[in-house]
């Protein structure tokens, strides 16, 4: 049997990373198996976790001098509040792709570089 367990960001600094992702999910970090090189925050289902890495070096977006390799997408209910949060928290906001309906999606760049997107999507009943 198969399961998945995590998604562990590469990065400079995994403190400072888990520190922005644990404010941003509402996650705890898990203290008991965190170390100097290696954060896993604590959550019911799949885990997320950072690994120091030295010589780090960021993703470019959308330019692929440095591939972003992957990204998170979170869905919102509203962006706005949430812009405001994510930039507050070190976050950087790179492009919206939000359409004149209110739905589509934001890039933003974490604080080690990595991209991410908070995504709004129109209810389930109204695609077709």
């Amino acid at each position: 049997m198969l399961t998945f367990t995590d998604v562990i960001l590469d990065c400079p600094d995994p403190w400072k990373l888990a520190e922005f992702y644990a404010e941003l999910l509402s996650w705890e970090i898990n203290t008991d198996i965190s170390t100097k090189d290696w954060v896993n925050l604590r959550n019911d289902g799949v885990e997320l976790s950072f690994q120091r890495v030295e010589n780090y070096q960021r993703p470019s977006w959308p330019g692929q001098e440095h591939p972003q390799q992957f990204h998170l997408d979170f869905e919102v209910d509203e962006f706005e509040p949430e812009q405001r949060r994510v930039i507050k928290l070190g976050a950087t906001l790179q492009r919206s792709f939000v359409g004149e309906s209110g739905y589509g999606w934001q890039v933003y760049i974490d604080p080690a570089g990595h991209p991410f997107c908070l995504c709004r999507n129109p209810p389930r009943s109204d695609r077709t």
